[in-house]
């Protein structure tokens, strides 16, 4: 799940309320490069009363390395712990280097402007990234939806090496007493899938490096993309996790809605992962 720390539309604590209307008894919030939103729900369930979900931290780093890209989870590590902080502070000050290069790059090279109190409300953000800049084309008619914005203007700059490596990632992760995650897997750079062999081999690779699970349901796999995520946690011996990637009213996903069926019995390996994270 996503709030308005990084890309969602509800702030953490109208997530908070969301999972409470909802029903959700254990839930996390991954932002990407960023742990603040967690801390924010930490501290009103401390003051909260009465019987409460269960809170897991967690955070979404946006990796990259020779091989490709990779979103690496983190889930209950302690928030207070200098390796996590220290791999958020580097994949924040990445992400506005990115954000200010993407504007200038839309000027530069279409032609897009925008008024200065705009510009200015988005480097405000705590990571604004580029579903706030793809917004802002639409509004002032550069784009008739934010995917078209993204896809045929913004990622037209790339950017090469300016990303936090999987492995810093992972071991800030394992620094502060979490577990690292593969988010959505088989998903790669852009509309690249990745499956069979060459989905092995990059989980394998990951797993060197520290990785302890996969993220098997996800409200984006098809049920023949999830069945293969499954075997393969299965085979490796991996936790399995569950996420909507909720992001609000910037994505169609319902909240919770993750593919696992909820008259099915829960896998070994999400049991597994649920008894072995670390709860506030």
């Amino acid at each position: 799940m996503h709030s308005s720390v990084s890309d969602g539309t509800d702030s953490p604590i109208e997530l908070l309320s969301r999972v409470k209307e909802a029903g959700i008894a254990i839930f996390s919030l991954t932002d990407h490069d960023a742990i603040k939103g967690c801390e924010q729900i930490l501290a009103e369930l401390k003051s909260a009363e009465g019987e409460q979900p269960l809170f897991l931290t967690g955070v979404e780093f946006s990796c990259k390395d020779e091989q490709g890209k990779y979103h690496i989870l983190g889930y209950g590590y302690d928030p207070a712990a200098q390796p996590i902080r220290a791999v958020v502070e580097r994949g924040h000050a990445l992400r506005m280097e990115k954000v200010r290069a993407r504007l200038a790059f839309v000027q530069e090279e279409y032609g897009f402007t925008f008024p200065q109190e705009e510009i200015d409300a988005i480097l405000a953000m705590d990571n604004p990234g580029k579903p706030h800049i793809g917004n802002l084309m639409v509004k002032y008619g550069y784009a008739e939806t934010k995917k078209q914005a993204i896809r045929e203007y913004i990622d037209k700059l790339r950017f090469g090496d300016a990303y936090v490596r999987p492995e810093e990632a992972i071991a800030g992760i394992l620094g502060a007493g979490g577990i690292p995650v593969l988010a959505h897997p088989c998903f790669g750079d852009g509309d690249q899938l990745v499956v069979g062999e060459e989905m092995e081999a990059r989980m394998k690779r990951l797993m060197t490096m520290g990785v302890q699970g996969m993220e098997v349901f996800y409200s984006g796999f098809s049920p023949k993309l999830r069945r293969e995520m499954f075997a393969l946690a299965e085979k490796h011996d991996l936790y399995m996790t569950v996420g909507s990637d909720y992001h609000g009213g910037n994505k169609l996903v319902v909240l919770g809605d993750a593919g696992l069926p909820a008259d099915a019995p829960l896998p070994d390996g999400l049991l597994r992962f649920v008894a072995a994270v670390k709860k506030p």
